[in-house]
């Protein structure tokens, strides 16, 4: 039995899921917006949101040793760069951009904001060839709240 083990295993062995999730995180750090399964994306959430949190955390410090720390903590979660990096001759390559994107752009976003930096949106759509569930995962603007639900007025009861 499956009692008290968190996490899915989606299909794959250790290796692979930690691949997919790398791999699904910079490409939502670096879209703002995927389309994936949802198991995936359900999966996912907690993996993206305490890397913005490190890189929050070293944002807020202010101490340039506990930056350095949280950005190498991160590029250690995401791993290495698979792709090469080209660049000209009369330039340094910048190295990795999601990490940069990061720091750079995304953990100043939610400096104010206590977690739930995502969001989960299923859609109608089923995926082709296998009619799988869907989902987009995003990242919330700046400034973008929770929604409060507003219950439908209730219509008043008729006595016959």
């Amino acid at each position: 039995m499956r009692h008290q083990r968190a996490g899915r295993k989606l299909g794959r062995n250790a290796t692979h899921r930690l691949a997919m999730k790398r791999n699904l995180v910079r490409a939502l750090i670096e879209h703002e917006r995927i389309i994936t399964t949802e198991p995936k994306a359900k999966e996912l959430r907690p993996f993206i949101e305490h890397l913005i949190t490190l890189a929050k955390r070293g944002i807020v410090s202010g101490d340039r040793l506990k930056l350095l720390h949280a950005r190498r903590l991160v590029q250690s979660r995401l791993g290495p760069v698979a792709k090469a990096e080209f660049y000209d001759k009369d330039e340094m390559p910048t190295g990795d951009t999601v990490v940069q994107k990061l720091f750079d752009v995304i953990a100043p976003r939610y400096v104010d904001r206590p977690g739930g930096y995502t969001r989960i949106i299923k859609r109608a759509e089923r995926r082709l060839g296998d009619a799988g569930k869907t989902a987009f995962i995003e990242l919330l603007k700046e400034g973008e709240t929770k929604k409060a639900v507003t219950q439908a007025p209730v219509a008043p009861k008729v006595e016959a």
